[in-house]
């Protein structure tokens, strides 16, 4: 048999190993119309998992404000585990966003000068992210919120201190209006 018979043979057995069927996946039901949300519009693609995801586009950043109720939750250094001593402002948030359904919440995550800002910019998406994660487990849905990273660009405190430091590993709140 010739190189190249044989190459073409195995190229033919290749993707007919390939393409065997695949088992089928049962469709879920299709809800009505009074069970299915609103479409919600713009919407952007993102990447996640080999699949595309349609997400609602959030508001820019500067279209959130201060709200008194909403405090902010600290870190430990090089963590982005929730602390006992802050599960109850992260209880208070959720009763907030329960008690204003329109509003979407900002969740900003910050980081301490120390480390690469590669390192630090990861650090306080992780941060954001544990404080959405616990309001989402309070029952407050996911879409209501946006988090972002900021790392160690926005610090509060401008000292060289333990002290400012702690300041500085936080998660910052704001809210915008529906």
């Amino acid at each position: 048999m010739r190189p190249t018979t044989a190459l073409a043979l195995m190229i033919v057995l290749i993707l007919g190993i390939g393409c065997q069927s695949r088992p089928t996946v049962e469709s879920a039901p299709i809800p009505s119309a009074a069970q299915s949300a609103p479409p919600v519009t713009p919407a952007v693609e993102t990447p996640e998992a080999d699949a595309l995801v349609t997400r609602p586009a959030a508001p820019p950043p500067e279209q959130f404000v201060e709200v008194s109720r909403l405090q902010d939750i600290h870190f430990e250094y090089d963590a982005h585990d929730i602390r006992p001593a802050d599960t109850s402002i992260l209880e208070e948030t959720a009763a907030w966003m329960k008690a204003n359904p329109g509003a979407l919440v900002l969740i900003e995550g910050h980081t301490d000068e120390r480390g690469t800002s590669e390192y630090n910019l990861s650090l306080s998406d992780l941060r954001a992210s544990a404080a959405m994660s616990y309001l989402v487990a309070q029952g407050v849905p996911a879409a209501r919120m946006v988090a972002i990273p900021y790392g160690k660009e926005r610090p509060l405190c401008a000292e060289h201190t333990e002290t400012c430091w702690a300041r500085n590993r936080r998660a910052h709140f704001l809210a915008k209006p529906r």
